[in-house]
């Protein structure tokens, strides 16, 4: 699902919405998520799961196409964690 289609679903879902309101309320919650996790926070939607940011050490890579040892950098990069509730949702037959 794209981020459009989400919010399609949510006007659809909430007709006394406008669409404009939807889709100001999806991108502001997404920001917030965001720059929770640029200021190192951790995001928990409870029974939907945790965003997190994890370090990558430095290490050397090597480049696929010429084999060639490359330096790559150390970087923050998000986590995502499944809560309880989604992965029995995602698990029941």
């Amino acid at each position: 699902m794209t981020k459009s289609e989400l919010i399609a679903r949510l006007a659809e879902a909430n007709p006394h919405l406008f669409q404009r309101d939807v889709e100001r309320i999806v991108s502001t919650i997404f920001d917030e998520i965001s720059n929770a996790l640029a200021r190192g926070d951790r995001v928990e939607l409870r029974g939907f799961g945790a965003f997190s940011v994890k370090k990558r050490e430095s290490r050397v890579g090597r480049n696929p196409r010429t084999g060639e040892a490359v330096k790559v950098d150390s970087k923050f990069v998000p986590f995502f964690k499944t809560g309880k509730l989604l992965r029995d949702k995602l698990n029941t037959n």
